[in-house]
């Protein structure tokens, strides 16, 4: 799973725009657009998904599940939960 904010800070540490994320993952523009604009966890095809998943993953970025270490060990940046 991934989410509108990860998938726009993945975008943004790799100096992306939506055009070239486009390219990477074989998606067209709009559903970049659709996806980055959504709330919460992206919902799509399954294909879809993979496609972004692996471009963000070729081009350099681990996506970091709820709750989950990170296993490579380099840099990066993670929300944490709210105060309150």
């Amino acid at each position: 799973m991934i989410t509108a904010g990860q998938m726009r800070a993945a975008r943004a540490l790799l100096g992306l725009d939506q055009r070239r994320l486009a390219e990477l993952s074989g998606l067209s523009l709009p559903t970049i657009q659709r996806m980055e604009a959504s709330e919460g966890v992206i919902r799509g095809n399954v294909d879809s998904l993979m496609k972004l998943v692996g471009a963000l993953d070729q081009a350099g970025v681990a996506l970091i599940g709820d709750n989950a270490t990170s296993p490579g060990g380099g840099r990066g940046v993670r929300l944490k939960d709210p105060p309150g």
